[in-house]
C-alpha cells in the first residue's frame, strides 16, 4: 500500500512553504490524496496520477550539501499546474516517484481495473476469506508491450523506502519542518471539519485538533504571576520589534508568536491567543495587513489589555469582600455566644460557670484567629515555593546558556589555536612550505573530483529516471491512441444497435398508434418477441475478444455469487429482474464517479497501525455508509469476536472441530432436517446450488456443529440462510461464531425455538413503532385489515435474506454484525418509510398484500435507505425495544397459556365424549 508523509509545497506570498501532509494513493481512481495526518476523515484535496508526469531538479553542490531542496519532485497535471513535493530523504523521493510511475502505469493499461469498479471480485492475493474469495475477476486484460516492459525493467532504480513510507508510518510522528505552518488557509472548511470530527473521538483516540500546537495547553485562567510575566515579555518584544523593522520575512519564517512562559509546560488557550494577537500587530503592516486591518488588531489589543485591568480589579475586590465577610462572620458568632450567655445566666446557671465557658468560647475564638492566620500564612508560603521554583527554572536556563556561551568560547579557543599552528608552521623553512602549498593543491583537486563524481553520479540517475519517463509516456500515449480506435469502435456499434432498436420501436409506435393489418399477422408481435429475446441475453466470456466492443453491463451471476436473471420460464419475471440489474449497474456507476469510500477505509486502516481498533464514532459511521468488499471479511471477523469473546476465551483450542466430530460420529435429531434444508438454501446463489457446490458441505459442517453446541434449539430453519451469508466471506469457524453471535448474543431466547416466542415478541414491537414512526401507512393498514406481520416475519428471522437486492442486503448485515439486532427494526421502518407513499395510493387489501411481497426488490438505492434508516427515523433508544419486547413477552406468554388450557380442555372433552373421539388436533395431525 503506497501511503506516508510528504512535504507539500503551498500558500502565497510570505505564506508560501512546505506543510507536512499524510498521502494516499486510492488505486480505484489512480489518485493520491492527502490528507493533514493519519487520523483525518476528510482529504485536503488530490493529485490526479493517471494522467501526470514527474520530474526532479539534480541539486547544486551548495544545496545538496545544505539539504535544501534535495528531495523535492514536481508533478506535472494536464492543465498546467505542477505541485512541489519533498520526501524526507532522496532514497523516499526515489521510491515515491517509481512507485507512482508504476501505479500509473498499471492503470492505464488496465492491470488495475479489478480495483478501480468495486463491484468487481478482487483477485485472491487482495482477499482470502469466504467462498466469494474464491471467484476470479471477470476483467479481460490487453497484452502488454513485452520490450516496453524490458525497457521499463533496464532502466529502473532500485530503492527501498524509510520509515515515513507505508502503512507503519502512521505510526511515526509527523515530519516538522522548522517554523512551517501546517494549517491550510485553502481548504479551511475541510480543516475545521476534520478538527471537529478528531475532537469528537474524545480523549481514548489520543487525538488533538488543528487548534493546539505540539505542547499540551489546557483552557485555565492565566494566574497573576503569569499576566505580570506575560506583560513583560510583551514589553521586550516591542522594543525588539521597533529595532527589527523593515526587515523582510522569508517564506519559511512563522509569523505567529505563541507568547511561550519558559517557565511553563502548559500554556492557557486565553494567552495562546492573546499573545498571537500581540506579535501579529508587531508585524509590518505593508507585508501582511491593510491599514484597516492593522488598526482593527490595535483596537482588540486595547480592549484586551483594559479586561485584563478590569480582571485584576475583580480579583483585589473579591480580596477585600472576603476579608469582610470574615470579620462580619466572627461579629455574628460573638453576638450569638453573648445572646447565649444571657439567656443562661436569666435562667440561674451559675455566674462561675458561665465565666468560665466565656473563658472557653474565647480560646476558641483566639484558636479560629490563630488557625486562619497559619492558613493565610501556609497560602503565602505555597505561593513562595512556587515562586521559587520559577526561579530555580530560569536559573536553569541561564545555566544552560552559561554552558552554551562556554562551549562557544571553547570552540573559538580551539579555532584560534589552529590559527597558531597554521601560523608557525608557515614560517618553517620555504622546501616545507612548498610541500604543504602542493599538498593543499592536492586536496583540493581530490576534493574537487569527488565532487564531480557525486554530481555525475547524480546526474546519471536522473538521467534514467527521465528516460523511462519519457518512454512510459509515449507508450501510454500509444496505449490511449490503441483505447481511442476501439473506444470509437465500440461507439459506432453501440450507434448502430441504438439505429436498429429505435426502428423497431417506431414501427411499434405505428403500430399501436394505427394498426394496419389483423393481430395474427401484426408485425408487432415478431418485433417484440425479438426484442425480449435480445434483451434476456445474459453475457457470456465465450467471445473474449469482443471484450472491449461490447458493454459489460450485466453479467450472469453478480460479485456475491447470486443469479442476476432467475431460469425460470416467466419471462416477464426475466425481464424485470434484468431491468433491476441494469438499475443497480448503474447506481453503482454513478457512486464510483463520487470521491471513493475505499480511501477513507484505507486511511482509517492506516490510522490503526499503532493501536488496536476499538468502537468509536468515525467506525460506526465508516460501517453504516458501507464495508467495501475487499475489507468485508477482516472487518465481519472483527465484530464477531467482539461480541463472542466471553464465549470464546472459555473454551478450548479446536472446539469447533470438537463440536463437528461429535455431530458426525454420534446420533444427531437434528441432522436429517439439515441434510433437507441444504438444497433449498440459496438456490440462486451459485455457491450453494448444486450438491457438489463447495458452500454445501461448509454449510453442513456448521449447522451440524451449532446443533451440537446449542441442544435445546438443535435446528431451525432460518438458521440455514443466515449461515450461507456468513459463509460468503468467512471460513467455517468464523461463519460458526458469526451463528452463536446472532443466536445467542443478539436475538432474545426463544427467538429460534419451536414455538418462535421471542420472533412473535418481535413483531409486537415492531408494530408499535409502525404506529409511532409511521402513523399514516399503520392506519392505512388497520384501515384495510393488513396484517403486514406476515411479511415482516421472515424479514426479522433471517435478517433480510432473500428479501432484499443484495448489494442492500450485505450493506444491513455489515452494521447489523456491528452494532445488533435494533439495526433490524431500523431497516425494517426504512423499507416502509421508502415506499409509503406508493402503499398509501393502494386502496384494497388484496392489492397491497400483493404489493407487499414483492415491493422490497425493487428498492435498489442503498445509499438513501441507508439515511432513512439512520437518519430520519432518530431518535432510536435501544431501551424502548427492551421495554416493549418485556412488556409484549408478558403478553404472549399469557396467550400461550390460555390456548394451553383450551386445547387441554379439548383433548378432556374427546376422550369423555364418544362422538369426538374421531376429532385430532393440529400437532396430532403433523405426527
Amino acid at each position: 500500500k503506497l501511503c506516508g508523509y510528504l512535504q507539500k509545497l503551498s500558500g502565497k506570498g510570505p505564506l508560501r512553504g512546505y506543510r507536512s501532509r499524510w498521502f494516499v494513493f486510492d488505486p480505484r481512481r489512480c489518485y493520491l490524496y492527502y490528507f493533514k495526518g493519519p487520523q483525518e476523515a476528510l482529504p485536503l484535496g488530490h493529485l490526479d496520477i493517471a494522467s501526470a508526469c514527474f520530474s526532479y531538479h539534480q541539486p547544486e553542490a551548495g544545496a545538496a550539501a545544505a539539504g535544501d531542496e534535495a528531495a523535492a519532485f514536481e508533478v506535472h497535471s494536464p492543465n498546467g499546474a505542477v505541485a512541489v513535493l519533498k520526501a524526507a530523504t532522496r532514497q523516499d523521493m526515489t521510491y515515491w516517484l517509481q512507485e507512482l510511475q508504476q501505479k500509473r502505469w498499471e492503470y492505464c493499461n488496465n492491470l488495475d481495473a479489478a480495483k478501480r469498479d468495486s463491484r468487481t471480485s478482487p483477485t485472491p492475493s487482495d482477499f482470502s476469506k469466504g467462498l466469494v474469495a474464491k471467484d476470479n475477476p471477470d476483467v479481460s486484460v490487453p497484452s502488454q508491450n513485452a520490450s516496453a516492459e524490458r525497457a521499463r525493467n533496464v532502466l529502473a532504480v532500485e530503492t527501498s523506502p524509510t520509515d515515513l513510507v507505508g502503512e507503519q508510518a502512521a505510526s511515526q510522528p509527523a515530519p516538522i519542518q522548522p517554523s512551517a505552518i501546517n494549517f491550510s488557509l485553502k481548504q479551511w472548511s475541510t480543516e475545521i471539519k476534520n478538527s471537529m470530527s478528531s475532537l469528537r473521538k474524545g480523549n481514548n483516540e489520543n487525538r488533538k485538533s488543528i487548534f493546539y500546537t505540539t505542547e499540551e495547553w489546557e483552557l485555565l485562567d492565566p494566574s497573576p504571576k503569569d499576566l505580570e510575566d506575560s506583560m513583560a515579555l510583551e514589553e521586550k518584544r516591542k522594543h525588539l520589534a521597533e529595532g527589527s523593522k523593515g526587515r523582510r520575512l522569508t517564506s519559511s519564517a512563522f509569523p505567529f508568536d505563541f507568547g511561550r512562559i519558559p517557565h511553563k509546560t502548559r500554556r492557557p488557550l486565553k494567552d495562546m491567543i492573546g499573545s498571537s494577537k500581540r506579535s501579529s500587530s508587531d508585524s509590518s503592516p505593508t507585508e501582511w495587513f491593510s491599514g484597516n486591518g492593522n488598526r482593527l488588531v490595535s483596537e482588540l489589543q486595547l480592549k484586551y489589555q483594559s479586561q485584563q485591568e478590569e480582571l485584576e480589579k475583580l480579583k483585589k475586590d473579591l480580596l477585600s469582600q472576603k476579608e469582610l465577610v470574615r470579620l462580619l462572620q466572627q461579629t455574628v458568632r460573638s453576638s450569638q455566644y453573648d445572646k447565649y450567655f444571657a439567656s443562661r445566666l436569666c435562667e440561674g446557671v451559675p455566674k462561675d460557670k458561665l465565666e468560665l465557658l466565656h473563658q472557653k468560647d474565647d480560646q476558641i475564638l483566639g484558636l479560629n484567629n490563630q488557625l486562619e492566620k497559619l492558613n493565610l500564612e501556609k497560602d503565602s508560603l505555597q505561593q513562595e515555593v512556587k515562586n521559587l521554583k520559577c526561579k530555580v527554572g530560569e536559573l536553569n536556563e541561564q545555566l544552560g546558556m552559561l554552558m552554551e556561551t562556554i562551549q562557544a568560547k571553547d570552540e573559538v579557543i580551539m579555532k584560534l589555536s589552529r590559527q597558531l599552528s597554521e601560523c608557525e608552521d608557515s614560517t618553517s623553512p620555504q622546501s616545507g612550505a612548498v610541500n604543504s602549498a602542493q599538498a593543499v593543491c592536492t586536496n583540493k583537486e581530490l576534493q574537487e573530483l569527488d565532487r564531480l563524481k557525486d554530481n555525475l553520479q547524480g546526474y546519471k540517475t536522473q538521467n534514467k529516471f527521465l528516460n523511462k519517463e519519457i518512454l512510459e509516456l509515449s507508450a501510454l500515449r500509444r496505449n490511449a491512441e490503441a483505447r481511442e480506435r476501439e473506444w470509437q469502435a465500440k461507439y459506432t456499434s453501440l450507434e448502430a444497435k441504438l439505429c436498429q432498436v429505435e426502428s423497431k420501436y417506431l414501427i411499434l409506435l405505428q403500430e399501436v398508434k394505427t394498426p394496419v393489418c389483423s393481430e395474427e399477422q401484426s408485425p408487432a408481435r415478431e418485433v417484440i418477441a425479438q426484442l425480449l429475446e435480445d434483451a434476456l441475453k445474459a453475457e457470456t466470456s465465450e467471445h473474449p475478444e469482443q471484450a472491449f466492443f461490447k458493454p459489460h453491463l450485466v453479467s450472469e451471476y453478480d460479485i456475491y455469487g447470486f443469479q442476476t436473471v432467475p431460469e425460470d420460464d416467466d419471462d416477464e419475471e426475466k425481464l424485470v429482474a434484468k431491468s433491476r440489474a441494469l438499475d443497480l449497474r448503474s447506481l453503482s456507476l454513478s457512486e464510483n464517479r463520487e470521491i471513493s469510500t475505499g480511501v477513507k477505509w484505507e486511511n482509517y486502516f492506516a490510522s490503526t497501525m499503532n493501536r488496536e481498533m476499538m468502537r468509536c464514532v468515525e467506525l460506526k459511521n465508516l460501517i453504516r455508509s458501507g464495508i467495501p468488499h475487499e475489507h468485508r471479511s477482516k472487518m465481519w471477523k472483527w465484530c464477531i469476536y467482539l461480541h463472542v469473546k466471553k464465549f470464546k476465551d472459555s473454551t478450548v483450542p479446536g472446539y469447533f472441530q470438537t463440536l463437528l466430530q461429535n455431530a458426525l460420529e454420534k446420533q444427531n435429531p437434528a441432522s436429517k432436517q439439515i441434510e433437507l434444508d441444504l438444497l433449498r438454501t440459496l438456490p440462486n446463489n451459485k455457491h450453494y446450488s448444486s450438491p457438489t457446490s463447495e458452500g454445501i458441505q461448509k454449510l453442513r459442517n456448521v449447522l451440524l456443529a451449532f446443533s451440537w453446541r446449542n441442544p435445546d434449539i438443535g435446528y431451525c430453519q432460518g438458521l440455514n440462510r443466515l449461515v450461507a451469508i456468513a459463509l460468503l466471506y468467512l471460513e467455517q469457524e468464523d461463519a460458526f461464531w458469526c451463528l452463536v453471535t446472532i443466536v445467542e448474543v443478539f436475538m432474545p431466547r426463544d427467538y429460534y425455538t419451536k414455538t418462535l416466542l421471542g420472533s412473535q415478541v418481535d413483531q409486537r414491537v415492531f408494530k408499535d413503532l409502525m404506529s409511532e414512526k409511521l402513523p399514516r401507512l399503520h392506519a392505512h393498514f388497520e384501515q384495510y385489515k393488513v396484517d403486514y406481520t406476515l411479511i415482516t416475519f421472515n424479514w426479522f428471522l433471517v435478517v433480510f435474506v432473500d428479501s432484499v437486492v443484495s448489494d442492500i442486503l450485505f450493506k444491513i448485515w455489515d452494521s447489523f454484525l456491528y452494532e445488533g439486532p435494533k439495526v433490524i427494526f431500523r431497516f425494517a421502518l426504512a423499507l416502509f418509510k421508502y415506499k409509503e407513499e406508493e402503499m398509501l395510493k393502494l386502496q384494497d387489501s388484496m392489492s397491497i398484500f400483493k404489493y407487499l411481497r414483492y415491493f422490497t426488490r425493487t428498492i435498489l438505492d442503498a445509499r438513501k435507505l441507508t439515511g432513512i434508516a439512520f437518519g430520519d427515523l432518530n431518535p432510536f433508544p435501544l431501551r424502548q425495544i427492551r421495554n416493549r419486547r418485556t412488556y409484549h413477552l408478558e403478553k404472549v406468554r399469557l396467550e400461550l397459556t390460555e390456548l394451553e388450557a383450551i386445547r387441554e380442555d379439548f383433548l378432556r372433552e374427546r376422550d369423555t365424549c364418544v362422538e369426538k373421539r374421531d376429532l385430532i388436533s393440529d400437532d396430532e395431525e403433523d405426527s
